[in-house]
Parts: structure tokens; sequence; C-alpha cells
């Protein structure tokens, strides 16, 4: 066997294989939505304008995220291809040096976080000063663990990319489980707002991120026998890591950067407005986090199988993984059309945010299922080493989409244009990047080159 143990993805049943990787990172996803809605339950409960600060520092973590992905991403597809290929020295090579680069992202991020907190804030142009001293204090306090949390997304993907991704997900569960406490205890307790749900995040994120590390280095079944001794950077790895995951990166910072345009259009509207786009778009992550974590599990299936050189089992098991996103996509549309504003007011009872909350689910209940097949069609580019056509494809649509928004939202339609706008550049960018990946695979008879 290429890679070892119960985790190689390059023999057995390939739909067997894809859901032992896919469900515990289908399962971080979601719990990754329940730590982002905790949030907004607790803040909902101190009023719209709490969860207006948490989202615009939200979208700043969400900024950041697109340079986690830099070295996690690098690691996923590194240690996943040359596990493929039976070449375990060079899969942990990957790995240890995506953690220098996540490391040094880690600090700049934070850094940045911690001492342009206001100046960053200040870009969405709040009317409510209250709500923007609220959401600086919030991006000041998350900026401490970002180091962390950066490194531990590497371990996260070295875990993923190795086809174990069980251990990630209790690991990140026992995370979850210290925000739900500490929420309601910083917030209403201590009674400390938007403040205490910043704290409460950073102890959380902290805990977690310190768990992920110890399991690399300690736990019994850690990808690698000895990850600290012996390591020195190797550049030419490094220049490898960066050719593979900064096109992923710059297109989860474009993506994000973007939509903070689309946001600070809203806010002219309100920052209950916010507040409504805040909560929707977390309880709409129903469907993208985990048709995204089925995309990361199809990155470790092919990584594998790609380095194994087993073309026709990628086959299968792209075939396999837009049947599954199809039927949950599909599911998730109906969800949000028929229920969604039910959910909606579970965190912002107030029934005017209600009716707004009804009317956000309802239009983006028609780009779920393009969502799904971006997901998978990323995930199998990436699986390959393949990442500029999703970037590509993904930086085009949304650079459309603010500019979309802007005369949408001049419309008689008003608000309800920027969201149409969004939804229709998601349908979009779902669409293109998924015929580009069937149309590059007719061609190409899954006959790849290597990428290193």
């Amino acid at each position: 066997m290429n890679a070892t143990g119960n985790y190689n993805l390059t023999e057995g049943g390939i739909l067997k294989k894809l859901l032992l990787v896919a469900m515990p990172i289908m399962g971080i996803q979601f719990m990754q939505m329940a730590y982002n809605l905790t949030d907004m339950f607790w803040l909902g409960r101190v009023g719209s304008a709490a969860v207006a600060a948490s989202g615009a520092a939200g979208m700043y973590m969400w900024l950041s995220f697109g340079f986690l992905l830099t070295g996690r991403m690098g690691a996923e597809i590194g240690v996943s291809q040359f596990l493929g290929r039976g070449d375990r020295k060079a899969a942990l090579a990957f790995s240890r040096n995506a953690m220098c680069i996540a490391l040094a992202l880690g600090i700049l991020c934070g850094l940045a976080a911690v001492l342009f907190s206001r100046g960053l804030i200040g870009f969405f142009r709040f009317r409510e000063a209250a709500v923007a001293s609220a959401a600086a204090d919030y991006l000041f306090i998350v900026g401490f663990p970002m180091p962390l949390v950066f490194v531990a997304a590497v371990a996260m993907g070295t875990y993923n990319a190795s086809g174990n991704s069980r251990t990630p997900f209790i690991l990140n569960g026992i995370g979850l489980a210290a925000n739900v406490i500490l929420d309601p205890l910083f917030i209403l307790v201590f009674d400390m707002g938007i403040r205490g749900a910043s704290i409460a995040t950073a102890i959380s994120q902290l805990a977690a991120g310190g768990l992920m590390l110890g399991a690399l280095v300690f736990f019994r079944d850690r990808p690698f026998e000895d990850y600290i001794h012996g390591f020195a950077p190797d550049p030419k790895k490094i220049l490898m890591l960066l050719k593979w995951a900064v096109p992923i990166g710059l297109e989860s910072i474009f993506f994000c950067f973007l939509s903070m345009v689309t946001s600070r259009i809203e806010t002219s509207f309100g920052a209950h407005v916010v507040a409504v786009s805040k909560i929707g778009s977390q309880v709409e992550s129903l469907s993208w986090l985990i048709g995204g974590g089925f995309g990361s599990a199809l990155v470790a299936f092919i990584g594998q199988n790609y380095g194994a050189e087993k073309w026709d089992r990628i086959r299968k098991g792209v075939r396999a993984s837009v049947l599954i996103m199809i039927l949950w996509g599909t599911f998730v549309t109906l969800f949000l059309f028929l229920w969604g504003g039910a959910v909606f007011s579970f965190f912002l009872p107030a029934p005017e945010l209600v009716f707004l909350g009804r009317r956000y689910m309802r239009i983006f209940a028609f780009c779920q299922l393009s969502m799904n097949m971006e997901a998978v069609a990323a995930g199998a580019f990436k699986g390959t080493g393949r990442t500029i056509p999703p970037t590509l494809a993904s930086i085009v649509t949304n650079s459309i989409k603010p500019v979309f928004a802007f005369f949408l939202s001049r419309t008689a339609l008003g608000l309800y244009g920027i969201w149409i706008a969004i939804t229709a550049c998601a349908i979009l960018r779902g669409t293109w990047i998924y015929l580009w990946y069937t149309s590059a695979e007719r061609r190409r008879s899954i006959s790849p080159r290597r990428n290193g």
C-alpha cells in the first residue's frame, strides 16, 4: 500500500473511503457553523447592533482565512500526493514546510488585527459609532490566537491528507464545546456583551489549536512518527507549496474582500441589515460548509490516487461525489426556501427582521445546488494540484458581484437587489467551475502530468 493503515484511500470501496474522510470533515464544517451560530444566538439576546459588530469583525477573520488556506491546502495537496506515491519522507517534509508558511502568515495576520483593528473596521463606514467600536474590540481580541489557529490548520490538513479526518473532528468538537459553555457565561453572566463573545471565541480557539498540535506530535494515531526532530526549511518545497496553495489563498482573499465591498453597500441600509445578512449567511452555510467539507475530502482522496496513478478510481470518486452533492444541494434548497425564515427567527425574533430574514433565505435558496457542484469540481482540481482554474473562475465572477449589487440596489429592488446579485454570481461561479472541470477531464482522459 502507498498510504499506510486504515486511512489508505487508494484501495477499497470508493464510496466507503470517500465517506470515511468526508463525514468527519463535514462534521467539522457543521461544528464551525454551530460555532458561529452560538455567537449569533447569544449576541442576538444583546441586540442586532452586537450581531452587526460581530459580523463586521467576522469579515476580517474570513479574510485571514485566505492566508490560513495557503499553509493548510499546501499540506493537504503535498502530503496526500506523496503518501499516494509511497514517499512518506517527502510527505512529512511538505507538512513541516507548510507549518513554517502558516506560522509566518499567522503572525502577520494576528498583528494586523491587533494593531489596526479600528482602522480596519472603519472600512465599513457604520453610521452607528457604537457598532464600529464594538466590532474593533472583537477584532482586537480574536487577533491574539491567530498564529496558533494557522499552524493548527496545517496539522488538520496533514491529518486529512493522510485519510484520518476523525481525530480533527474530535478535537474541534472539544473547541466547540468550550465555546458553547463560555459564550453565555462571558456575554450574559459577566455582562461583557460582544467583548465576552470574542474572549470566549479566543479561548476555545486556543484550546482546539493546542490540542491539534499536541495530537500531531504525540497521539498514537498521528500521521508521522517523528514530526519535530531533524527539520530544516526546504526552499524548493516551500516554493512548490506556494505554487499549489497561493492561488487557493488568493481566491479566498478576493472572495472575502469583494464580499466586504458588497457588505459596505449593505450598510447604507442600516446596521440591522448587516445583522440579517450575518445570521442568514450562517444558516445558509448549512449548504456550502458541508459541500466544502466534501470538497476537502475529495482533495485527500484524489491526491492519494493521483500520486498512485489510479485514474479510473479518481473518475469514479468524482462521479460519486457529484451524486451526493446533488442530493444534498437539492435538500438545502428546499429547506431554506420553505423553512429558512423559521430558523432565522430563532436568532433575531423581531418581526421586521424575521421578514427580511425570510426574504434572504428564499433568494439564496436558488444558488445552493450550484455551490455544491463548485465544491466538488474545485476539490477535484485541487487534488491534482491544478489550483489555478477554480481560482480564476472565482475571482472573475466575484469581481462582478459588487458592481452588480451596487446597480441593482439603486433600482426598485433596493436591498433585495444586493442579495439577488450575490445569488446570481454564485450560480455563475459554480456552473463555470463545474463545466470547466468536466470539459478539462474529457480532453485529458484522466491522464494528468505529474506536478513534481
